[in-house]
């Protein structure tokens, strides 16, 4: 106690200098003009947090500069938060305490921007230094609480949830000089706010309240009546935030505690079924995310099925483009809009793996916001997937009366009806395969409608029977309609729509892993219409045509090597190759392309090996040396050059087998390839362990120099912790140290 009297007394003794702090706002308030030197401001205000006392200034300016502008005593406080972050440890004992001291009374400010801003600054505080570390603020805590006074409320309850958001764990624990853990005393007043009058705190309270599901904590379990008597109540309350709330409770509890929710179920889908048509998108969308964790829980089907008459038509009407989704924007735009830079998505690139197959991919999407309209359609494809040929009898007319309307203006009902077919391709296939020549033979003339939305949607649901198509090959007709299918979606491949090209390119590779050598007549006819594309398309889509190219070259492997179908694909490939910097993000692509090509033509590549090799070599140096310096790199640090590089080489290896010697003879491979296997960067040593075990088959006597070395730093993947951070790093690891110890053995069993 007498050091924090000390504190309090030490904190008392400060205060701000006034052309301190006269300087400080102008900086602040420069810092919000949206025409400011930023670099030159930053500049300053690092200079500034150079003095111990700055954070004093900052705290002072958020809660007293009452003269200043919102906008400048938020901008202290957001500034004050990303310091604590950083500096908070280092401070002196009456500079935390003061700090400390001045928010306190904050948190009932009359304008809420300051009460939401000294919220998220105490939040960090207990994140840095624990509840423990701060006794007095559960004690402001409930005062403004139980205060009555609607400002010290709702800021008392904005800075709970901003704890339970981050750091929920925190509230349940023993605490020094309280009787109880500090959950045990907020939970009913939490409870207690649900019925408050004013919407705010009855959205704060229960949103506090839901992030403790995840984890339940005793407090909770024990009054887990209470809070579902709760739910219920504000089931139907006037504020959309709060119904979003209910909504995302119910979900949580069915995915983690399903039978807290089992007594009360057929209320909840009841509730659920309303709230899934709310005028509000936004609890609507939660609403039905509902269905697809009930049916993940494994609950008996039985206590959902007779709903399912009710809930297909409304899954059915929200998967109808809203007006605003925004796959409605820009839909007109044509190949010759060049993409702006928010068009190009980011991309990660899978480090190879040896001994199990990178997983699935989700289907590429167009725009890749989460809506209601997907969030719908994900629903329908569960349930097809749970109940199977049991929602045909509901969803099939609404789906034929959809198609039906052939006005123009009816072009949504028609996509959505189009976007359901493909929906329950997985989980109704028994039922629909009888009439399957029918639907696809219905779905092939939506290819060419004049709404590129349904010419793109048509895409995705054909590509969704791709296993059927060729399945179907051997059958009467199938085969006439496997080669509808396949040049319907090559011809959209060179539409003129930029939402149409991708998705056609996306259906087309999924096409190609189901057909496989299935494609090999029609190699020419195919690699002359993607290398079309290839000269057409802008940036973003060009991305989906080297992974349509590559995924052909896993397809038809050797068929590929002709000379008729390289003289089409290699010399634009070369070209743009040639054409990109070391530091374009455009090679990432590009190299994974040339992987799946290398390791298709095999021995056949070698024509083009010796400048793909040594620009590997080029990209994994120049990052190596940009991870030190990049000044003199040239280039900024990116490892996924190193990544795909090291991967294409792998693919070489594979490709060129023992062709590859040469090559890895004349260049400083070897060593590159042990400092890679030392990175910290697990993507990295991933990769580098699968180019070790495939150099080690083809050409193990040019690792034989270093051989300790490579086993030594394998083995420490191996390791217990090593293991749990990095399994796949580990396994290619693992990997390795069998193929060296199969072909080192017999070139000098000695060592071995």
């Amino acid at each position: 106690m007498a050091a924090t009297a000390a504190g309090a007394a030490a904190a008392a003794l400060w205060q701000p200098q006034e052309e301190g702090l006269r300087e400080i706002c102008g900086l602040l308030e420069q810092q919000i003009s949206p025409n400011s030197d930023q670099p030159r401001i930053w500049q300053q205000l690092q200079h500034y947090s150079q003095f111990p006392d700055f954070n004093n200034y900052l705290v002072f300016i958020l809660a007293h500069a009452e003269g200043k502008s919102v906008e400048i005593r938020q901008a202290a406080g957001l500034l004050l938060k990303n310091n604590l972050r950083a500096t908070f440890s280092s401070l002196s004992p009456s500079h935390q305490h003061y700090i400390k001291s001045e928010l306190l009374p904050c948190l009932g400010a009359t304008d809420r921007t300051i009460r939401s801003t000294v919220g998220t600054v105490v939040s960090v505080l207990v994140q840095l230094g624990q509840v423990i570390g701060w006794p007095e603020l559960l004690q402001a805590l409930v005062r403004c609480l139980d205060s009555n006074d609607t400002n010290h409320m709702e800021g008392a309850m904005d800075a709970i949830y901003k704890i339970c958001e981050d750091i929920p764990e925190e509230l349940d624990v023993d605490v020094p000089g309280l009787s109880e853990r500090p959950i045990n005393i907020l939970i009913p007043r939490l409870l207690q706010f649900f019925q408050s009058p004013h919407a705010v705190l009855r959205k704060l309270s229960l949103g506090s309240l839901n992030q403790f599901i995840v984890v339940m904590p005793r407090a909770l379990f024990m009054t887990m009546d209470q809070y579902l008597q709760g739910l219920f109540v504000l089931t139907h309350d006037s504020s959309a935030d709060v119904r979003k709330l209910v909504c995302a409770a119910f979900v949580q509890l069915i995915e983690v505690q399903p039978s807290f929710l089992e007594p009360h179920l057929r209320n909840v889908i009841e509730y659920i079924l309303q709230a899934n048509k709310d005028p509000d998108d936004e609890v609507a969308l939660e609403a039905c995310e509902f269905w697809s964790a009930y049916c993940d829980a494994n609950l008996p089907p039985d206590g959902f099925r007779e709903f399912l008459p009710r809930l297909i038509p409304v899954l059915m009407s929200n998967m109808v483009y809203a007006d605003d989704d925004e796959s409605l924007v820009d839909l007109e735009e044509d190949e010759s809009f060049p993409d702006r830079d928010q068009d190009l998505k980011p991309r990660f690139h899978s480090s190879r793996l040896h001994g199990s197959d990178n997983g699935e991919e989700d289907d590429d999407d167009t725009v890749n916001v989460w809506n209601l309209r997907k969030c719908s359609a994900a629903g329908l494809d569960i349930l097809s997937n749970v109940f199977g040929d049991e929602i045909l009898p509901t969803l099939m007319p609404l789906i034929q009366q959809k198609l039906s309307t052939m006005n123009d203006s009816a072009w949504k009902e028609r996509e959505a009806a189009v976007l359901a077919i493909g929906a329950i391709a997985e989980g109704c296939i028994s039922g629909l395969y009888p009439h399957l020549p029918e639907i696809i033979a219905f779905l092939i003339p939506l290819l060419d409608d004049k709404f590129p939305l349904i010419r793109s949607i048509t895409c995705w649901t054909l590509s969704r029977f791709s296993k059927y198509i060729v399945q179907g090959i051997g059958h009467q007709n199938g085969h006439e309609q496997f080669d509808k299918v396949l040049m319907g979606l090559l011809r959209r491949i060179l539409d003129t729509n930029k939402r149409v090209q991708e998705a056609a390119c996306s259906a087309f590779a999924t096409l190609e892993e189901e057909a496989a050598e299935e494609l090999a007549p029609r190699l020419e006819i195919i690699l002359q219409h993607l290398l079309c594309a290839y000269g057409k398309y802008q940036r973003r889509n060009l991305r989906i045509v080297y992974d349509a190219i590559g995924t052909l070259a896993d397809a038809v492997g050797g068929e590929l090597n002709q000379p008729k179908y390289l003289d089409i694909l290699m010399p634009p490939l070369i070209s743009k190759w040639q054409q990109l910097s070391n530091s374009d993000k455009d090679l990432f692509p590009l190299l994974e392309c040339f992987t799946s090509i290398a390791q298709a033509l095999g021995p056949g590549f070698s024509q083009f090996a010796e400048p793909v090799f040594q620009r590997c070599i080029n990209l994994i140096q120049i990052q190596q040396l940009a991870k030190v310096n990049h000044v003199v790199a040239g280039v900024q640090y990116d490892k996924e050059f190193i990544v795909c590089s090291l991967d294409l080489l792998s693919g070489l290896a594979e490709g060129l087998g023992s062709g590859i010697e040469s090559l890895v003879a004349q260049s400083n491979l070897r060593d590159l390839l042990l400092q890679c296997c030392m990175e910290e960067a697990a993507d990295i040593r991933q990769s580098a362990f699968a180019l070790l075990g495939d150099l080690a088959r083809v050409c193990p006597v040019h690792l034989h120099p270093r051989l300790q070395e490579f086993l030594s730093v394998a083995a420490k993947q191996l390791l217990g912790s090593a293991v749990k951070e990095a399994v796949s790093v580990a396994n290619n690891a693992c990997w390795a140290i069998g193929e060296l110890a199969v072909k080192l053995a017999s070139l000098s069993p000695g060592n071995l």
